[in-house]
């Protein structure tokens, strides 16, 4: 507020206490000097986490620093937070359309119950066109496989998901669109065959499948804005890095702060079986 006072008193010429009374500010507290510790190595750690995390808020930034051992509260953090303009601007609106109620859905409540997949576009600093194959556990948040490629089609579907079906065992369902390569008959076998059932989002509507779509958010924002690739064999490897360090590092405010990994492995405890994370792809 002191900053406020004398921003009026240089801009407009006011004296102090015109520019105290037109700011509601006591003239005692503007000429008291502050002694509040600045916390500048607080700070400063701060914006190096948000740094190289850009889409993270104050609450994961706090579970990053008690991690790291600092002793400082949550509202401490959200303090030096706003005060040091790291606060997310980049708000989605909320939809104002009439909600319309499908029937009721899997609601997972076990590891491996339930995965979602999803496609996401980028390219190559050539130009050329890439894809990425993501796949998420719903119950854990954990991501199960990020595959990338110039041309995916049902068959490259399948492959990666027999990989995971081998190091964790088949779902009992699978969210996805209605893009032609779920939809196809390769994929249509491999679901009879592994007597998996395939929850199709109604068309338009991406708020059926809303993990996948959270997820490539995140995907987007945090790796794929803020790397280049010079092939899709650098991009897999990239990719695979960043999905190990989301399951094994990142704090999800779904899980209290925990990481999808830690959480994974609570609940595999909980129902009587580890969950094995899946090998690089």
């Amino acid at each position: 507020m002191k900053q406020v006072v004398d921003y009026v008193r240089a801009s407009h010429g006011y004296s102090e206490r015109r520019a105290c009374k037109l700011t509601r500010q006591h003239r005692s507290t503007q000429r008291k000097p502050s002694r509040r510790d600045p916390l500048t190595a607080l700070r400063q750690r701060m914006h190096e986490i948000v740094a190289t995390r850009i889409r993270f808020g104050y609450r994961r930034v706090h579970v990053m620093l008690k991690r790291e051992g600092w002793q400082v509260g949550k509202n401490v953090v959200y303090r030096l937070y706003r005060e040091e303009g790291l606060c997310l601007r980049s708000k989605r609106p909320r939809r104002r359309k009439m909600a319309v109620h499908r029937e009721a859905r899997c609601q997972p409540s076990r590891p491996n119950q339930a995965w979602s997949m999803d496609f996401v576009h980028d390219q190559l600093s050539n130009g050329s066109k890439i894809r990425l194959l993501t796949v998420v556990d719903i119950f854990t948040r954990e991501a199960l496989a990020i595959e990338v490629g110039s041309r995916l089609r049902g068959e490259d579907v399948v492959r990666a998901l027999n990989r995971l079906v081998y190091l964790r065992g088949r779902p009992d369902a699978m969210f996805c669109d209605n893009g032609a390569e779920f939809t196809g008959q390769i994929v249509d076998l491999w679901a009879y065959h592994h007597k998996v059932r395939m929850d199709f989002s109604r068309p338009g509507t991406p708020t059926d499948n809303a993990h996948i779509e959270s997820f490539n958010g995140t995907l987007r924002d945090e790796f794929l804005n803020v790397n280049w690739f010079a092939s899709p064999g650098e991009a897999q490897r990239l990719a695979e890095a960043w999905r190990v360090d989301y399951n094994e590092s990142r704090p999800h405010m779904a899980h209290n702060g925990k990481t999808p990994a830690e959480f994974a492995e609570i609940s595999g405890l909980c129902h009587g079986g580890q969950v094995q994370l899946a090998a690089g792809f």
